[in-house]
């Protein structure tokens, strides 16, 4: 399985998530394990889940920083999620460039979301990566 498409299973973890707060996403995890949705040997995509999710707060105070004009309740929850995602691999996962992850997550919402979606995307993460210099 390419980098890619664990990036996309661990944002539809995330992406679920949204909707069913009171489960962890170890249960979610599980869940899509059990529907083989996900496999056992799919460590990126769970291991960047669990680390999104353990990082929201932050994220979603960088999002709604760098979302400019906008709440993040008021935000397409595919943004959202794949913006969580993305913000998780820029900042803690150092074995991937910073412009490697803003391009991926602009590649997800095309394929997840609108064109808009990944306009937004690109704007946001663009922003955070010259506010933030981070390389």
């Amino acid at each position: 399985m390419t980098r890619r498409e664990e990036r996309e299973l661990a944002f539809i973890l995330g992406f679920e998530k949204i909707f069913n707060d009171e489960l962890t996403i170890s249960e979610i995890v599980d869940i899509a394990l059990e529907a083989e949705i996900i496999a056992n040997d799919n460590l990126f995509a769970i291991s960047l889940a669990q680390m999104t999710n353990d990082h929201i707060e932050e994220f979603d105070t960088i999002i709604a920083e760098n979302a400019v004009g906008w709440r993040i309740e008021r935000l397409p929850k595919v943004s959202v999620a794949i913006l969580r995602l993305a913000l998780c691999e820029m900042f803690y996962v150092e074995s991937i460039p910073v412009k490697v992850s803003a391009n991926e997550a602009v590649e997800i919402a095309k394929k997840f979301g609108t064109k808009d979606d990944a306009s937004f995307i690109n704007g946001v993460l663009g922003k955070v990566i010259r506010e933030k210099d981070l390389k």
